[in-house]
């Protein structure tokens, strides 16, 4: 039954919990038991809790038996990123340097995920502080692809998007500063949206004036991305760009009229460092899906000196949070780090000026195009999952890229303007792996963005070459050598497996 029971989506799992037609204990049950038989192919969780896990599950099941007034996400188990404090739970960042951190109290975002009726299961796995778009770091060691466990699953959020495609969970947390949440969730076929800056709380922004990171949901398909979206809601004071949004707009299921809506779609934004197989992709699918909406253009557009821009705003937050570590010892933080923190040291605050100018400029370009169009279509990714073992992309076919994140510039120009913008899972690429939509809305419309983002799922579900790819789930359970081999990649296992309450 269990199998079954997993391949619901959230929200018919929350359904039926809500008509006592499943048991959030017997659902917690069925997901420690995929993660138990998958993980050890895929590496996407880290720590867990099971114990205190169970006794959430079994006060969720008593609340339910007692008529209880029961929250968005009652009883589902939940998986929170390794950014996000999560009180009693292991918290590292993927760093060494908070290898035994156990936070007192959650974050903002994770309080208002329990107070929805969340189950938290575990954390899921992250580059080191969040930095990349691997998921490997010196604590746990390296996610690997469900598609293919020896290809990169993307990150930040990786561990997230591979619990949710193995249905490990039913929902997972995310964040996103360069595309965390979206490129993820493109590589391992599933959901996730980058909402606008101040929706979901962050009381722990250094730079609190600073939209350039969001937190925000991920889901196997829209509505449940939206379940979990619309408990992440919430105004909180200690983060200075909050802002209310009626969660009611968000919940439930709600389909724009695809054929009302102007299109445009771009291969590269004009600049973007894109491979011929993904712009050949983007065209196909351009195409196969053109009928569906009242018109879908190939544009152009001016994103002037972007990727020097974001390089100024994204080092400036860096040099905001790790300035006294860096100075301590430098050779505590990665490589990703360091890298992130000389970026910034070299600049002055002509640099910061500057590029506060130039986002401003490509701002309002980026919005005129709104006058004409609904919504700005784009691949996600540029390029096809590559080995976990190669830290980043450093070339595209011949030519040498920037830096360490140039690669994922498609989604970082999206960051810069600040608009919402959901990866949505549409077939595959050349080489059978996952292909992810960016879905780009206007400033601030993150509800009518995924209205139009659930219609063209439903829509692309019966297209095809357009519908959701799925990982072999039976091939990831079998113990064999190449499945494994991300146990070498994890050099702390055997330390976490030794502490209470905790599995690798």
């Amino acid at each position: 039954m269990s199998e079954d029971l997993l391949a619901l989506s959230a929200v018919e799992l929350r359904r039926r919990i809500g008509a006592r037609q499943i048991s959030p204990i017997e659902l917690l049950e069925a997901c420690i038991g995929r993660i138990q038989a998958l993980n050890p192919a895929v590496n996407a969780i880290t720590a867990t809790d099971y114990r205190t896990a169970r006794d959430a599950a079994l006060a969720a099941e008593r609340a339910v038996m007692n008529g209880a007034e029961l929250g968005r996400l009652h009883g589902l188990p939940t998986g929170i990123k390794d950014l996000h404090e999560t009180a009693g739970l292991l918290t590292t960042y993927g760093s060494p340097l908070y290898r035994d951190h156990v936070p007192a109290t959650d974050c903002a975002m994770v309080a208002l995920v329990r107070a929805a009726g969340a189950v938290i299961v575990g954390k899921t796995n992250v580059p080191e502080f969040g930095a990349g778009a691997n998921s490997r770091n010196p604590v746990w060691g390296a996610t690997g692809n469900p598609f293919n466990p020896l290809l990169n699953p993307g990150g930040s959020s990786g561990g997230s998007a591979v619990a949710l495609a193995c249905d490990m969970l039913p929902v997972c947390t995310g964040s996103d500063t360069g595309g965390s949440l979206r490129i993820p969730a493109a590589m391992n076929g599933v959901v996730g949206f980058r909402p606008s800056p101040g929706l979901v709380p962050m009381d722990t922004r250094g730079l609190g004036w600073t939209p350039i990171s969001v937190l925000g949901p991920m889901g196997r398909d829209v509505p449940d991305t939206r379940l979990l979206f619309a408990a992440q809601l919430g105004v909180d004071d200690r983060d200075p760009l909050s802002y209310p949004l009626d969660p009611e707009t968000i919940a439930g299921s709600r389909r724009a009229d695809l054929s009302r809506l102007r299109v445009a779609w771009t291969a590269d934004f004009g600049q973007c460092p894109v491979s011929s197989e993904i712009r050949a992709a983007m065209a196909e699918k351009a195409a196969a899906m053109r009928h569906l909406f009242r018109s879908c253009d190939e544009v152009s557009f001016d994103f002037g000196e972007a990727d020097r821009c974001f390089d100024v705003v994204r080092a400036t937050s860096f040099l905001a949070r790790y300035h006294a570590t860096f100075e301590r010892d430098h050779n505590a933080l990665g490589p990703n780090i360091r890298a992130n923190y000389a970026i910034g040291s070299a600049m002055s605050l002509v640099d910061a000026a500057w590029a506060h100018d130039e986002q401003t400029k490509i701002f309002r370009r980026f919005q005129a195009m709104f006058r004409d169009y609904d919504l700005v279509l784009s691949p996600t990714v540029p390029v096809t999952p590559f080995p976990w073992t190669q830290l980043y992309l450093d070339e595209l076919e011949g030519v040498k890229l920037r830096n360490y994140y140039h690669w994922l510039s498609l989604t970082y120009f999206i960051t810069l303007v600040t608009n919402p913008a959901i990866s949505l899972p549409v077939g595959t690429d050349a080489h059978g792996m996952p292909f992810g939509l960016q879905v780009t809305g206007r400033f601030h419309g993150d509800a009518a963005l995924l209205d139009a983002a659930e219609a063209m799922e439903a829509a692309f579900a019966s297209i095809p070459g357009l519908g959701r790819p799925r990982p072999d789930l039976a091939r990831l359970a079998k113990p064999t050598p190449e499945l494994l081999s991300l146990a070498v990649s994890r050099p702390d296992a055997r330390w976490c497996q030794a502490q209470p309450g905790l599995t690798a």
